[in-house]
């Protein structure tokens, strides 16, 4: 039998729960449904995420990103205090180690003030030493709003909210066919099916993550201009005796021209102090170790014209990525250009994750949130990092489009 919905929203991540939760509290007269393919919510990238509360520091000002991180930034704060989940603003320190690093340095503070953190501020080697006595570098930035945070926490509590207004969640639960357009009583709708059910949407929301390209080529017949790249993120955790070394969250300059943030250190909400990631390309779109192949998703990864242009574009940073996933003496020369006193003995092996990066046929690595709409269908194409901190804020902005429509 088909259900009947005005909204069905493909992705029980943290942005497709934030979603959810939006239209529903906007507008509860609605019919809102939540298809999840795995059996609990924020299974993927919500769940493997290294648990940051993002600043909004390092986004171009004006940008998707920089707005809704900025935005979502305040209203999870808002949110976690009145529904009682844990977080901690521990700060964190940004560090030239080079005297090379100081000119992008700079450009992240003049971008920080840009986009309203006016309580960043700069500081030296000495100054360093007293935030982090083991850390060495030549300046850094000193960022006191950033936080810890457990995503997974969050997504369980928009799905707690979400339902008590009325909202369906319905877990293992793949979509496997989209049709846009099907006319029924006069009224355009679209039929998804599932592979347990169908159903009939006025609207579909895509929130598919490593697989909203998959999703979104199925709202509309022309060929969409993008491919979701995964990129796996493998980390270390310190050993408890060796925790003492982080203080806070100690980050190195980023390489402006990559949308990665480089290897750095996490201290965790639940406790333990995380270091990583690298960025190494994944076999499988949900390929979370190395021995995780899949062989059409990678040809298919293989082929994109645009991944072929960034391979060839940043086939050096690639190598030397690599090079970090497979030595783990490598992996540790790239920390302790931070924290000298770390040694390769201090490392344990942690979860990895993934993340969906989209990549254009130019070979653009997109570098900010992309939403695609359809006449039938609202598609978050790009949503990386910082898309958990700004998950209620993407969540106004994709609510805001549905409503527009009804």
């Amino acid at each position: 039998m088909t259900k009947m919905t005005d909204v069905v929203i493909i992705g029980g991540g943290i942005v497709g729960l934030a979603t959810a939760l939006q239209i529903k509290q906007q507008r509860p007269q609605l019919t809102v449904t939540v298809l999840e393919k795995e059996g609990q919510v924020a299974a993927h990238q919500t769940g493997h995420n290294s648990g940051v509360i993002h600043s909004g520091l390092y986004y171009k000002p004006g940008s998707l990103k920089a707005t809704n991180c900025i935005r979502g930034y305040d209203m999870l704060l808002t949110f976690c205090r009145e529904e009682g989940v844990p977080f901690e603003l521990c700060g964190k320190l940004v560090v030239a180690t080079k005297q090379e690093e100081l000119p992008q340095l700079e450009t992240l503070y003049s971008r920080g003030l840009e986009n309203g953190l006016t309580r960043i501020s700069k500081v030296t080697p000495a100054e360093m030493r007293e935030i982090e006595p083991h850390v060495l570098g030549v300046a850094g930035i000193r960022v006191p709003y950033t936080g810890i945070i457990d995503y997974t926490a969050v997504c369980e509590k928009y799905a707690e909210k979400f339902r008590a207004l009325g909202g369906e969640i319905h877990l293992n639960e793949r979509v496997e066919q989209l049709t846009p357009d099907r006319r029924t009583a006069g009224n355009s709708r679209s039929v998804v099916v599932t592979n347990k059910a169908t159903y009939e949407a006025t609207l579909v929301v895509n929130c598919a993550g490593l697989y909203s390209d998959k999703v979104a080529q199925m709202t509309q017949r022309a060929p969409i201009d993008l491919r979701i790249v995964p990129f796996r993120g493998e980390y270390y955790m310190l050993k408890p005796h060796r925790q003492h070394l982080v203080k806070h969250l100690i980050y190195p300059v980023p390489d402006p021209n990559f949308p990665f943030l480089g290897v750095h250190y996490t201290r965790m909400i639940g406790g333990g102090v995380e270091a990583g990631p690298n960025a190494v390309l994944a076999f499988a779109r949900e390929g979370y170790k190395k021995s995780d192949i899949d062989v059409k998703e990678l040809f298919e990864t293989l082929t994109w014209p645009g991944f072929q242009k960034v391979a060839a574009k940043y086939w050096q940073t690639g190598l030397g990525e690599m090079y970090r996933s497979f030595s783990k003496s490598a992996f540790t020369k790239a920390l302790q250009a931070l924290i000298p006193e770390i040694q390769e003995d201090d490392l344990v092996p942690a979860e990895a994750g993934v993340r969906a990066q989209a990549c254009d046929r130019t070979g653009g690595l997109l570098d900010d949130f992309s939403i695609i709409e359809t006449d039938r269908a609202i598609n978050v194409c790009n949503a990386p990092s910082p898309a958990a901190t700004s998950s209620l804020s993407i969540g106004q902005t994709v609510s805001e489009k549905v409503l527009a429509r009804f």
